[in-house]
């Protein structure tokens, strides 16, 4: 199996989001990453369902929508509406995470959790059977172009294991940092999606980069 890998939005022209969204439709991307921020519980803002209305219309890829703000359970249906693939919530901003997967799921969406570089694995333990994949956070939320946290290289190995040993069926992603240079180490220590903003908009081939990415 390939490597996924999911564009972030976050880093696209959005002065001609068109084009870059005809890019990621032409592309071997797998899905495209949305990082939805509240400038609550992240320091910025991101965007909001007008704009997230007309990527759902126009892009052919599935959906993996990253909630980086308080009360993510407000928002299931309008999600749902707009066809989101993937609905993930972040660990430290849900005060009953159990309940908000189970209405995750019963809206057909995928299941996922974030984890804050500061969240130790082990808070999912409980949690881990009922997830489709868990997002390993490299950077801390909030801004693109951050520099890579080393530790989350040991992160991902340990939720490898916790995946291994509940028998989970959860995918491991990794969102903050991904690189040429860090991304073949957080496959190798066993990530199965990449989600990459700038190495992928910034490029001057971007299809190229996703198309290695892949490769990994």
């Amino acid at each position: 199996m390939s490597t996924i890998v999911a564009p972030s939005l976050l880093s696209a022209d959005f002065a001609n989001l068109r084009k870059d969204l005809e890019m990621i439709n032409r592309s071997e991307a797998d899905w495209l990453h949305l990082d939805i921020m509240d400038g609550v519980f992240v320091p910025n803002i991101s965007f909001g369902f007008p704009v997230l209305k007309y990527v759902a219309e126009y892009c052919t890829k599935p959906l993996d929508v990253h909630l980086m703000i308080v009360e993510p359970e407000k928002f299931l249906d309008r999600f749902k509406d707009l066809g989101a693939a993937f609905y993930n919530v972040h660990y430290e901003a849900c005060t009953h995470l159990n309940r908000t997967i189970y209405e995750i799921k019963n809206r057909g969406m995928k299941a996922a959790v974030t984890l804050n570089p500061s969240t130790p694995v082990c808070m999912l333990r409980d949690v881990i059977s009922d997830l489709d994949m868990v997002l390993v956070m490299t950077v801390n939320p909030g801004f693109g172009g951050q520099r890579f946290i080393e530790h989350s290289i040991d992160k991902v190995r340990e939720l490898s294991r916790l995946i291994e040993e509940t028998g989970s069926d959860a995918l491991i992603e990794v969102d903050g940092g991904v690189n040429f240079e860090t991304a073949p180490r957080l496959v190798k220590a066993g990530v199965n999606v990449l989600v990459s903003g700038s190495t992928v908009f910034k490029a001057d081939d971007p299809e190229n980069v996703i198309r290695t990415l892949k490769q990994l």
